[in-house]
């Protein structure tokens, strides 16, 4: 005889469906960027923006060289620090580039400033549609694109790059 089942959380399942998906290190690079200033704290929260995750390395701009060269310096702290957010394993390296840091207020996230556009681009459709594509249920897969699309992402830009400049 079976017995009564328990309820997995929401949180969960969505956990596991990202997972799934590959998704983690998407919503790990949203999330340190909404945190990071409370994870990495003052003045390093200010002179520097993770950009994004590839292959559990985190890619940092940073405002100038000096600050480059002093976080070269403070890189097992920081690997620490991220560990205790994000857990063992998903960032196990950083690199550092010279760039234009988004600005930032107190009141709003960069990830909610004024030059995020309300709607998804072509872009971000495109790839939201290829990261929800594995999921079965039609309703399922379109409330899921939903979600996601709805979740503004502020990626600063580029800066133009030399060839001493490598990313």
């Amino acid at each position: 005889m079976i017995g009564p089942r328990t309820l997995d959380s929401f949180s969960s399942i969505l956990s596991g469906l990202s997972k799934r998906l590959g998704l983690e290190s998407k919503l790990l690079e949203l999330r340190l960027q909404r945190r990071w200033h409370d994870i990495v704290g003052e003045p390093t929260g200010s002179h520097t923006w993770p950009v994004q995750i590839r292959f559990k390395k985190l890619y940092l701009i940073v405002r100038n060289p000096v600050w480059l060269q002093q976080l070269t310096f403070l890189k097992p702290v920081l690997l620490t620090k991220l560990e205790a957010e994000a857990g063992t394993g998903f960032v196990t390296d950083i690199a550092f580039r010279v760039g234009e840091i988004p600005s930032q207020n107190e009141d709003t996230p960069a990830v909610h400033g004024p030059d995020v556009p309300s709607g998804p681009t072509k872009e971000s459709w495109a790839e939201v549609v290829s990261y929800t594509a594995a999921i079965q249920d039609p309703s399922l897969r379109e409330l899921i694109r939903e979600v996601i699309s709805r979740y503004p992402a502020h990626v600063p830009p580029r800066p133009a790059r030399g060839p001493s400049q490598a990313p």
